[in-house]
């Protein structure tokens, strides 16, 4: 029997069909040896689907608004959608809310899509008049797109309307009339209608975008906006976008103190203040005593290095866009200015990686070494994109929190699960729970990668098998390995639901080969050892934030700047909590008594703001009866708590790690 998806599952939820493993639109036809799955708009490709669909509405609302706006590409983005445009004038957020109103109409219009498949050329005379979509259709067949265009394929984005096949065509269709009235080149699939599309959707902001991502291409007005199967479901987003930025760790850095990133020193560059600075202090000195625990050693590693080193390891031809420019240092001249010394490129390192290597490469190795575990704290540095900064957890100088681990063949998958295993453990020591694995492969482009096909499938094979074992939910990526491996990248959600990829742990056989590297196994032959790369944190600067974020400012005991105020009822009572305050000081508690001319309300609301998990609260009877009133975070207090009892509760809130927001119970 041959039936499209509307005679299948007529529920106006299923919006479209995943026809043999391959989505496809509701209006295809299928036969009984087909595969046919419903995708309801609520799930993670329908909302996909409906996003693409709204792109393309607000793209048609911007031609009725500018018939010589030129289209870029639109393709949807997690919550939401982009379309980016060649226009003369700037968007404003004023023409944002006439093209919401304009998007409205069409919308309720209830107008088809209806996709058309096309040749190269047809493609062409039909839309001669959008250059960058006759770009796309070039790479498509090969082109490459112009002598400025970079990269030279299609990207992950530029995919929604040029791929593998023949190229298509949507055509939005008046439902009355059966005109075509606004059509976009484009791979689908799509919502059968507009109508599908709601009152569930907003434009948020405008951006500046080069085309296809290169400073060499034209620069584009790219739109932004969200959609979501209806109007409450739009209201709930918003309001998880307003919490995320009373959130912003931006915003809590500046209003906690905790750090900046001043003009003088450059952009993308931070400096951590004294509240800040104990914080991440608190963080490295964690991580250190639990790597030291699993038998890392500890490595420091200079800044920079010659171009020779890079080279070899591929850094410098791999990431040559994101790599600082080289400081020429060593070369001479005479009184003339002729150069009598030829000088070297020094580079800052983009990787602590290779300083690693020769560590390992200083000495003869034997099996009896390995497995070799290299720990540091080793700052990076990289050229990004002034635009592209944000924050901490985009920056241009930061600190991985690196481990290179060298192997013998029979040590990886057990040394290899054995990393994954402290890094879920670490993760949970600062409040994370909820984890989820990627395994990042290479894929059919064999420019991209260095190495032997056949240890990539080792490496890939070993990592798979540790990930599965581990019980966690995988999902994997073909063409995201790094260079020279396939990696697992863990990503974790925090409080507000946000995904957030943190650890990665990389199987390399490449750079053991390229170095050279050795070992000398049991029965004296000269083995390769296979290297295990390892951030945890990812960068300690992007992971603070994520903290910062998560806990909206409100670190664990263990972890606040400030642990415990003290707030005297009257000044009288101050003397009374210094002696409590010193004697917390000798069980290394940051603690303080406020002295301030405020009122004792005044200073509540003080401590409160700053965050600091525990106030103590003393007047006359506290000091008569030798006992204070503990006040949390969240207002709620406890009164008449011995001064010996809370100091025990105190210290062992900060020793177990707990995170203190309400009393506790008597």
């Amino acid at each position: 029997m041959v039936a499209d998806g509307f005679e299948l599952f007529p529920d106006r939820n299923v919006v479209a069909l995943r026809v043999n493993g391959e989505l496809k639109d509701k209006a295809t036809t299928t036969t009984d040896d087909d595969e046919v799955e419903p995708v309801t708009i609520d799930s993670p490709d329908g909302l996909n689907i409906l996003r693409h669909s709204t792109a393309h509405v607000l793209a048609q609302a911007v031609q009725q608004v500018n018939p010589d706006a030129k289209l870029g590409i639109g393709p949807p983005i997690t919550d939401g959608f982009y379309y980016d445009f060649d226009v003369t004038d700037t968007f404003t957020p004023e023409s944002l809310k006439d093209l919401e109103k304009a998007m409205l109409r069409i919308v309720n219009q209830g107008q088809r899509f209806v996709r058309r498949g096309v040749t190269d050329d047809e493609a062409r005379s039909e839309l001669a008049h959008e250059p960058y979509k006759l770009e796309l259709i070039g790479l498509k067949g090969g082109a490459s797109g112009g002598a400025d265009s970079a990269p030279t394929r299609p990207s992950g984005e530029e995919s929604v309307e040029v791929g593998a096949g023949e190229l298509t065509i949507y055509d939005n269709i008046n439902p009355k009339t059966g005109e075509t009235v606004w059509k976009d080149l484009c791979r689908g699939p799509h919502l059968p209608d507009t109508k599908l599309i709601g009152n569930g959707f907003a434009l948020t902001r405008v951006a500046a975008a080069y085309w296809r991502g290169s400073e060499k291409n034209p620069q584009l007005q790219r739109i932004y906006g969200t959609a979501w199967p209806s109007k409450d479901d739009l209201r709930a987003y918003q309001e998880r976008l307003a919490e995320a930025e009373r959130r912003d760790h931006r915003k809590l850095g500046k209003e906690l103190d905790l750090f900046s990133f001043p003009d003088e020193i450059g952009s993308g560059l931070s400096v951590w203040h004294p509240k800040g600075g104990i914080v991440r202090y608190e963080m490295e000195q964690h991580a250190r005593r639990r790597h030291l625990e699993q038998g890392y050693s500890v490595v420091y590693t200079p800044h920079l290095a010659k171009s020779d080193l890079f080279s070899i390891s591929g850094h410098l031809q791999t990431y040559a866009d994101g790599i600082w420019p080289p400081i020429r240092m060593d070369e001479e001249r005479d009184a003339t200015g002729a150069v009598t010394k030829q000088g070297a490129d020094y580079y800052l390192k983009p990787m602590n990686c290779p300083m690693h290597i020769l560590i390992y490469r200083e000495r003869g190795r034997s099996y009896r070494d390995l497995p070799l575990r290299l720990s540091e704290n080793g700052t990076v540095y990289r050229n990004e994109l002034s635009g592209a900064l944000h924050g901490l957890t985009r920056v241009r100088g930061f600190t991985q929190d690196d481990a290179h681990l060298f192997v013998a063949r029979d040590q990886l998958e057990a040394e290899t699960t054995k990393v994954l295993e402290f890094v879920i453990s670490l993760l949970k020591d600062f409040g994370l729970t909820d984890f989820k694995l990627e395994l990042s492969m290479r894929d059919d482009e064999k420019s991209k990668w260095i190495g032997d096909e056949q240890h990539w499938a080792e490496a890939t094979d070993a990592l798979r098998r540790v990930a599965l074992a581990s019980g966690l939910e995988l999902t994997e990526e073909p063409g995201e390995a790094a260079f020279y491996g396939p990696k697992i990248d863990l990503k974790t959600t925090d409080a507000l639901g946000r995904s957030w990829q943190l650890s990665t742990v990389q199987v390399d056989f490449n750079l053991p080969e390229r170095f050279q590297l050795e070992y000398t196994a049991p029965d004296g032959s000269k083995q390769r050892p296979i290297m295990i790369h390892r951030a945890l944190f990812g960068s300690i600067e992007r992971f603070f934030a994520i903290l910062l974020e998560h806990y909206a400012g409100a670190f664990p005991v263990w972890l606040a700047p400030t642990q415990v105020i003290g707030i005297p009822v009257a000044d009288e009572y101050a003397p009374y909590l210094d002696q409590i305050i010193a004697r917390l000081a000798t069980h290394g508690v940051r603690a303080e008594v406020d002295h301030s001319d405020d009122r004792m309300q005044k200073k509540i609301r003080n401590a409160a703001k700053s965050k600091v998990p525990f106030q103590l609260i003393a007047g006359e009877e506290d000091r008569s009866q030798g006992t204070v009133s503990f006040r949390f975070r969240d207002g709620s207090q406890l009164n008449g708590v011995p001064v010996e009892e809370a100091i025990a509760k105190i210290t062992s809130a900060i020793a177990t790690h707990e995170q203190v927001d309400t009393a506790w119970a008597v």
